[in-house]
């Protein structure tokens, strides 16, 4: 009988990205997701689904029941949320409940699926890596990244106490099965849509998600027990991302650079307007202020301790 990987986030886009790579391994695979979800990610694959919450004990204890491997990829990624305690809720006690869960099964190994939102950044834009720490969630731009970060200390603490618990941080992945889209993807989306006129002198690392799925599957079996794992692949800046979608497509390229203050003024307005007739964010204040810093990070250690591959970072926009 096969070994079975329990997976939550699978009806999301790492998350489905991982799921297609167990099942290709010839694992059996349950997949956690909340009842009347969205599952279109998971068409076609052959797997067991498990109806449950991160917020419901009882439901991750039977869900994990048995399971190898546990994979907890689910996470609430928005960069702007009306309750900030939603989406502490999921982050942060759904981590907890999960890995518990996952700790009580006797899983041999756990997989938390952080972010490099946990990383802090250099301020010289140079590549940061795993030894790169914020002292604490006050000097973190916006509730999703102190969430992760957070979220990260919990399982680290986890680790610490005897849970075989491994970290990975993917940085901005890109690629197929996107459904949603992520805030990344909607770059791309926007692109594709001619709703993108100009550009914010900012930078991403471009990792393409299968490298992502894999990098969890390489953690599962090569890493250490609480140490954490960037999964990067290369740093550009959001002009050349553009630039790259331009030639792929045959679109044209935003010609302009919109200057640092006036996109903060526009978030600081469109924050406003949502205080006082809410609505959905246009420019996230806090995405406006997130991008004034270059995200670029380095996967040496996953690529020496774990394998990681390096997808070409073309290649990984062509596919999305």
């Amino acid at each position: 009988m096969a070994d079975l990987a329990f997976l939550t986030g699978a009806t999301g886009f790492v998350g489905a990205n991982l799921a297609r790579l167990l099942v290709a391994k010839g694992l059996k695979v349950r997949a956690l997701a909340r009842k009347g979800s969205d599952r279109k990610a998971l068409a076609g694959l052959d797997l067991d689904v498990a109806e449950g919450d991160l917020r419901d004990r009882a439901s991750l204890d039977r869900a994990c029941a048995g399971a190898r491997w546990v994979f907890h990829v689910a996470a609430d990624y928005r960069i702007w949320v009306p309750d900030p305690a939603e989406m502490n809720r999921s982050n942060i006690d759904g981590t907890v409940n999960v890995l518990k869960a996952a700790g009580q099964a006797g899983a041999e190994r756990i997989v938390h699926c952080s972010s490099v939102a946990a990383v802090k950044l250099h301020k010289d834009g140079t590549p940061a890596d795993e030894t790169s720490e914020y002292p604490d969630e006050t000097s973190i731009i916006g509730v999703y990244k102190k969430s992760k970060w957070l979220s990260e200390r919990a399982a680290l603490a986890l680790a610490a106490e005897g849970l075989p618990v491994v970290v990975v941080n993917p940085a901005a992945p890109i690629g197929p099965w996107d459904v949603k889209p992520t805030p990344t993807g909607k770059i791309i989306v926007d692109f594709l849509n001619g709703k993108l006129p100009s550009y914010v002198d900012t930078g991403l690392n471009v990792v393409h998600v299968r490298d992502v799925a894999e990098g969890h599957w390489l953690a599962a079996q090569k890493g250490k027990v609480g140490q954490r794992y960037i999964l990067a692949g290369t740093d550009m800046t959001l002009k050349a991302i553009l630039d790259v979608l331009a030639e792929l497509t045959g679109l044209p390229a935003p010609r302009f650079k919109t200057p640092y203050a006036v996109a903060y003024a526009f978030g600081a307005l469109d924050e406003l307007r949502l205080r006082l007739v809410g609505g959905e964010p246009v420019a996230p204040l806090d995405a406006v202020r997130m991008a004034r810093h270059k995200m670029f990070f380095t996967a040496a250690k996953a690529v020496r301790e774990l394998g990681l591959p390096q997808t070409d970072a073309r290649t990984a926009l062509k596919d999305a």
